[in-house]
């Protein structure tokens, strides 16, 4: 074979063994959300912000220099989700609960969420990855008429088929304004539509925004996949 013919591709399938369902990477997923669980509990959110101290420093810093660099223009991305099973009044119910104090349930929905929990004048921090970048900011409103912007949103959907609508700025401790959230939620005949926008500055890299359609996705399925386990 020379040097500029493929190697034809390596696949490796599990014949016997484990009695239990599942795929090798159904295992891998299994190990690896256990050990990171371990890992979470054994630092605490102290450990956490300490370990992290330098990622944040840097990665607010590019989140602040995005947002001065694109004059408050964001870019708009949406995933959108179908859930089958379990209605949005369901999934919110739980949802309100999960961040009015059960920060495990809100961490657990993603490997790259550090810190979830209420912050200063009724804001919630948030520390995750944006992109590649680890940052600590807040969800709430910052000064007057904030989220005016939320009104008359190009991705706005109509209210009859999604009546529920929860829109947020997303801001550091300054008060910079280096993103927004709008998540609209409809029912349908046998569940639910999840229409998930995040606006990110528009200096930022395209990969940020993809990044962070991909983030929606693994989160909110986790969320949701909680929330119906909870059902009586």
């Amino acid at each position: 074979m020379t040097d500029d013919q493929a190697f034809p591709p390596v696949t490796v399938t599990l014949d016997s063994g484990p009695t239990g369902a599942g795929s090798i990477d159904d295992f891998e997923l299994f190990y690896a959300r256990r050990a990171l669980d371990r890992f979470r509990a054994r630092l605490g959110r102290e450990g956490l912000l300490e370990l992290l101290a330098a990622d944040i420093e840097e990665g607010n810093a590019f989140l602040r220099q995005s947002a001065l660099d694109s004059d408050g223009s964001f870019t708009a991305g949406t995933t959108v989700l179908t859930t089958r099973g379990l209605s949005s009044g369901e999934f919110l119910a739980w949802m309100e609960k999960a961040f009015a104090g059960d920060e495990y349930a809100l961490l657990t929905a993603h490997p790259e969420h550090y810190v979830m929990a209420p912050g200063a004048d009724g804001a919630f921090n948030v520390v995750e990855n944006i992109g590649p970048h680890v940052c600590s900011f807040f969800m709430g409103g910052w000064g007057t008429d904030a989220m005016a912007w939320a009104t008359d949103a190009d991705e706005l959907l109509p209210e009859s088929e999604f009546p529920h609508k929860m829109s947020s700025n997303l801001f550091l401790a300054d008060g910079t304004v280096v993103g927004r959230a709008l998540t609209q939620f409809g029912d349908t005949p046998d569940g639910f539509t999840a229409s998930l926008t995040v606006y990110v500055p528009s200096a930022c890299p395209r990969d940020v925004l993809e990044h962070h359609l991909r983030h929606y996705a693994v989160e909110f399925r986790n969320w949701i996949t909680a929330a119906a386990q909870t059902r009586v």
